[in-house]
Formats: structure tokens, sequence, C-alpha cells
């Protein structure tokens, strides 16, 4: 008796599945590990926290390295400062349904520690973060040639003075988004306009001190396109210590149920509609994995 269709198609993947096992046993090893670590569609959560990291260090550190070539006055202080917490709402707008919008791994490893993300993905979220700066890095050294310090942000005055404001100011910054990230009571359709409102301010008050990094990611990308590392300990131990005590701060002073790590990323709402059918639009369907 002739095979059907879809007996033939069967035979031929297990055929093929077997191939590749036999051939390249390692790469299988991978895949399962992948799929039994990894829920579909995770791989576009990484892109896009590549992509919007890498827009976040172009814009933040475009600006301050034109802000720093005084002699030209392209780009203010006060202008560099806004234009950091500007893209910091853009991107949450745009992929904090996709990703969440960390576009830092001081907050990255922060939610992980209160259990509102898994810690087995912070690894890639944070490979993902790094990627980004550092390309975005790279390509503001090519485009801003002859500037020799892309962005890159270093203590003024003793290293201590620059650790505690990086501490204070990212406190500030991962306190806010907690509220507006993970509490159902917070208003999250505002989340956006709040934790970039936050960065912007936290950037005007930390910039002359410390240049107000407040992400590890922003300052690694521009020390290793620029080859200075002046106090980089300085933002890889404040800015952790500030999203992790900021996330537990708020975390103790919430009001809603105790969390749970359910596998997803916190979301920014940006709608609260009546219908629930409607409300399905802005559903991540990983979220139901």
């Amino acid at each position: 008796m002739a095979p059907t269709p879809n007996s033939t198609n069967t035979s031929t993947a297990d055929t093929n599945k077997n191939m590749v096992s036999s051939e390249n046993p390692r790469a299988t090893v991978s895949l399962s590990f992948y799929e039994k670590h990894y829920p579909p569609g995770f791989l576009r959560k990484v892109v896009a926290e590549t992509i919007a990291t890498f827009l976040l260090v172009f814009v933040t550190c475009g600006s301050a390295a034109l802000s720093a070539a005084s002699n030209q006055h392209k780009v203010s202080q006060m202008a560099a400062s806004v234009a950091g917490g500007l893209i910091v709402t853009v991107m949450i707008y745009a992929v904090g349904h996709v990703s969440g919008a960390h576009m830092n791994p001081a907050v990255t490893i922060a939610f992980a520690a209160v259990r509102h993300f898994p810690w087995k993905q912070v690894p890639l979220y944070a490979a993902a973060q790094l990627t980004g700066a550092i390309v975005a890095s790279f390509t503001l050294r090519e485009l801003l040639h002859p500037i020799e310090r892309i962005g890159t942000t270093s203590p003024s005055g003793s290293d201590l003075q620059a650790l505690v404001f990086e501490i204070v100011v990212t406190f500030s910054m991962m306190f806010i988004t907690s509220a507006v990230a993970t509490d159902t009571k917070a208003r999250g359709e505002l989340g956006g306009i709040a934790v970039g409102s936050a960065v912007c301010i936290t950037s005007i008050l930390a910039g002359p001190i410390s240049g107000g990094s407040m992400n590890p990611a922003r300052t690694i990308g521009p020390a290793i396109a620029s080859h200075y590392y002046k106090g980089l300990w300085v933002y890889l131990v404040g800015p952790l210590m500030g999203t992790l005590l900021g996330a537990l701060s708020y975390n103790f002073v919430r009001a809603s149920e105790k969390p749970v790590d359910d596998g997803t990323s916190p979301k920014f709402k940006l709608h609260q509609l009546g219908n629930d059918k409607m409300n399905n639009i802005f559903r991540d369907p990983i979220d139901d994995l």
C-alpha cells in the first residue's frame, strides 16, 4: 500500500531529525536546552532588547559626546539629559509590551531579585543589552570622528562621591520603574512618561558629578569604544546597588499581591480598556505559557 502524504512527510522529518542528531549531536543538545529553558518567542524579546539598548546608547552617548565638545556648542548638557529621558520614554512605548524595555542589565537583575523576572533568562538579556550598547558606541565613534570620548562617564570628583550619586539616582529610577511596571494599582499607561521623566531629572542632577549613567551597559559600551576606563567599577557597582535597593524597597511598600515568577517580563501597560476583548489586542501570547 502506498504511503499517505502525511506519513511520508512524517517519515522524512524523522529521518532528517535523526541525521541532524547523528551528524551534529552538540547542536541537538543546545536546541533541546534552549527549548526547555526558554519559551517560544523568547528570541524576539532578546532582539527587542538589543535594538532598544542600541537606540538608548546611540542617543544618550551621542548627545553627551556632542555636549562635551564645548567649543562647538552643538548640544547643551541640559539638552543631553532631556534627550536621555525622551529616548527612554519612547522605547518603553515601542518595546515595553514585547520585552519589558529593560535596556539595562542592572534593571534586569533587580527584577529577577524580586521574582518579577526568571533568573535563567538574565544572562541572555544582559548579553543583548551589552551587544546593543557596544555596537551603538562603535557606530558613534565612526560617525563623530574625531571626537575621542563617545559619551563616556567618569567621576568628576572622588570615586566615592560618584558612587553615592549613582546609587541614589539609580534607586530613584528603579523605585519608580517598579511602581509603574509591576504594581497593578499604579497607572501603567503612564509608565513611559514616569520613568523617562525620572531618568531626565536624575541625569540633570547627577550629570556634573558622575555623568548620571544608571546603566552598566551605557557605560561599558562607550568605555570600550573610547578605550577609557577611569572609575569603571563605580558604574558597575553603583547602578546594581541602586536598582536592587529600589526594587526591594518598592516590593516592601507595595500594597498588592505577592509577586510570582511566571517566566514573563514585567511590562508597561499602555492602555486600560474596559472591554476584555479589546484588552486581548495588547496581550502578549507568551504570557500564557
